[in-house]
């Protein structure tokens, strides 16, 4: 993987991470587009650049994950991240490998697309306004939508985003605790990749932190795709909460259903 190829990927990622578009999908896409070996490095490449976009939502949001007064909301999040991190765990690699492919994927975009395109008509009574009107309840519940996004294609934030209006969570409340439920999520899922998971690049099993640590060049790639990704994914948060205030979640069902026929057209044509 080149600089060029590990910057536009990072970027690809830090623009995604946080819209509900599935970021899996489109850096699958991109690396192929790209002519990117589909290495178990790259695999790692991908999971560890969340580091940078968890790093945005701190950033942007230090009032809240700082605010050791506060500890519902650590209570929150941890009671949200359960059912994510015990299925992801007990059944993580086999739907990867099921479900890991284009066409699913493709297939996946536009049926989440298509949900989307209803979901300000379905829930259009929110009564949860803010994370801190949101109940331990709420949170678990949203936590069990969040599993939906083991599936490749369909988006952690539009299962949380989803499940969080079925709350009754306002969109743009939706969209926040996606974003604070991402961080403990994405934590978990970036070591567990690094410091649990065995890789097996040129026939050495290894574990992830010593598959970066195997080269300069690997150290550079991991480095930069994390800056890269911080980078992008601060403004795409900013840009993603303007837009949901201004048009809901339309233009984004209206992207899935165009990305995902794209791809279905290009994997057929192959």
């Amino acid at each position: 993987m080149s600089l060029l190829q590990t910057i536009i990927i990072a970027i690809i990622e830090g623009l995604t991470e946080y819209l509900p578009i599935s970021s899996t999908a489109h850096m699958i896409f991109t690396a192929e587009l790209l002519n990117v070996q589909n290495s178990d490095f790259v695999k790692l490449f991908e999971i560890a650049i969340q580091f940078g976009a968890i790093l945005a939502v701190v950033f942007l949001y230090y009032r809240k994950f700082f605010n050791f007064k506060n500890l519902r909301f650590y209570y929150k999040l941890i009671f949200a991240v359960i059912p994510a991190l015990i299925l992801g765990f007990l059944f993580g690699n086999i739907i990867d490998t099921i479900l890991e492919k284009p066409i699913p994927i493709a297939i996946v975009l536009v049926i989440g697309g298509i949900i989307l395109l209803f979901i300000d008509r379905f829930f259009n009574n929110p009564h949860t306004l803010s994370e801190k009107d949101i109940s331990i309840k709420q949170a678990i519940i949203i936590g069990f939508w969040q599993c939906l996004a083991m599936m490749p294609g369909t988006s952690r934030s539009a299962a949380s985003i989803i499940g969080g209006m079925q709350q009754g969570l306002s969109r743009e409340a939706a969209a926040e605790f996606s974003f604070f439920l991402a961080v403990p999520t994405m934590t978990a899922a970036t070591c567990y990749s690094l410091f649990f998971k065995n890789w097996g690049d040129n026939g050495i099993t290894q574990k992830g932190y010593q598959l970066i640590l195997s080269s300069p060049q690997n150290i550079s790639h991991f480095l930069i795709g994390n800056v890269v990704a911080l980078i992008v994914a601060i403004l795409a948060i900013k840009f993603f909460i303007d837009m949901i205030k201004r048009f809901g979640f339309k233009p984004w069902g209206w992207y899935r259903i165009i990305a995902g026929i794209v791809l279905l057209i290009y994997c057929i044509s192959k």
